[in-house]
């Protein structure tokens, strides 16, 4: 197994691919609104650590006290994904990933590390069944079914924010809260603007900027939370079909 990993730094990361969206030649302005965020994020402890070739095989966490997500502990780590995709899957990239991750972890002498989850399996959040393979533990949930997992080094754990629960805000307009950690996010965010101009379809998008912005959401978030009607829907990014399913749901209410 190619065990050749890379860490980005901020001396590798305007040469360095990011994973998730692969382009060689033509920039994404996804990619470069990713690059920008993590040009600031690195320099508080995060990491992003791939396969050094062309492939989605990549790890990226951050100290839980300055992690863009409304989750509260101490000395915790906060696992924001852990991706292996295509013909790299099942060559042991994940758990090699994983077992990078935790001897950090132990190396500085953290209490843990968490991520979210969810009762069922979200397509926008890492695995958490292979996660769990290593004893994460659900520590904290929503009423709407969203999990926080933890594998803690010594029995402390971290918990949702308290402002979580609302799962409610006043705006009834479809709402979403975004930041630029995911850069998949860019090009869904044009797609919802396109949609909603199309249909005629009020929409609030509102930019997660700020580390204190992101601690004070009223949802479940990993780098993308829905709101319509005044009620949470997803951290999922959407596509047009689940943008449709969300409207007419909320018109049968």
């Amino acid at each position: 197994m190619n065990t050749d990993f890379v860490n980005l730094t901020t001396e590798n990361l305007v040469n360095e691919h990011l994973c998730c969206i692969i382009r060689s030649k033509k920039s994404h302005p996804g990619i470069e609104a990713k690059r920008q965020w993590l040009s600031d994020r690195l320099k508080e402890g995060h990491v992003f650590r791939k396969l050094n070739e062309k492939a989605t095989v990549f790890i990226e966490y951050a100290p839980l006290e300055t992690a863009w997500v409304p989750i509260v502990g101490d000395n915790y780590y906060y696992l924001y994904c852990l991706w292996v995709d295509g013909s790299h899957k099942g060559k042991g990239y994940g758990k090699s990933l994983m077992e990078y991750c935790l001897a950090d972890a132990k190396e500085r002498g953290k209490s843990g590390i968490c991520m979210l989850g969810a009762k069922k399996q979200k397509s926008w959040l890492s695995d958490q069944s292979f996660v769990k393979k290593f004893g994460f533990e659900v520590v904290d949930t929503t009423d709407n079914g969203y999990e926080l997992l933890a594998l803690s080094f010594d029995g402390t754990t971290p918990q949702f924010a308290h402002n979580v629960k609302n799962q409610k805000i006043e705006r009834k307009e479809l709402t979403i809260y975004y930041d630029m950690q995911c850069p998949y996010v860019y090009q869904n965010i044009e797609m919802i603007k396109q949609y909603c101009e199309t249909n005629d379809v009020p929409v609030c998008l509102i930019q997660v900027d700020t580390l204190q912005k992101a601690k004070e959401l009223p949802c479940a978030f990993n780098n993308w939370g829905v709101f319509y009607k005044g009620n949470f829907e997803t951290v999922n990014l959407l596509n047009e079909a689940y943008l449709e399913r969300i409207l007419k749901k909320s018109l049968k209410q």
